[in-house]
């Protein structure tokens, strides 16, 4: 069920960001007909260049705002994505501390377990040396 809803909200965060990337273009397709279509305009009166000039200018303000908008959007997930792999780090960083100390103990354990078994032998082959040979029977 949990996997169900994953996938829709990839595909609703797909389906957003395809939707961004669309009005984008549109945006930017609709400035660059507009300001090709001035400049093959005449000028024949400098009173028709005041509108040319204001819808030009709402033209690049539109686009400006729509590229903001989905900026904003891209932006605002990059700052999360590198605030979890911050956090990612800060703990895979303590991890590496804590397997290392543990190596160190097993290490310590090792060496500990060798001098025993080591302190052990040398009783045993002293404890030999030092026991009467056992009587034969004849």
């Amino acid at each position: 069920m949990n996997a169900i809803q994953a996938e829709k909200s990839e595909i609703t965060d797909e389906d957003k960001n395809l939707a961004a990337v669309s009005d984008v273009e549109a945006g930017i397709r609709d400035f660059v007909r507009k300001d090709v279509a001035y400049l093959r305009r005449n000028p024949a009166t400098p009173a028709t260049d005041a509108p040319a000039d204001t819808s030009a200018e709402a033209a690049v303000s539109s686009v400006n705002t729509l590229i903001h908008r989905v900026a904003g959007a891209s932006l605002g997930e990059i700052e999360n994505l590198i605030t979890e792999l911050e956090g990612l780090r800060t703990l895979m960083h303590n991890e590496g501390q804590r397997i290392q100390r543990e190596l160190a103990g097993y290490a310590q354990l090792g060496q500990t377990a060798m001098k025993s078994t080591r302190m052990i032998a040398d009783n045993l082959a002293q404890w030999k040396r030092t026991a009467p040979e056992p009587r034969q029977q004849d």
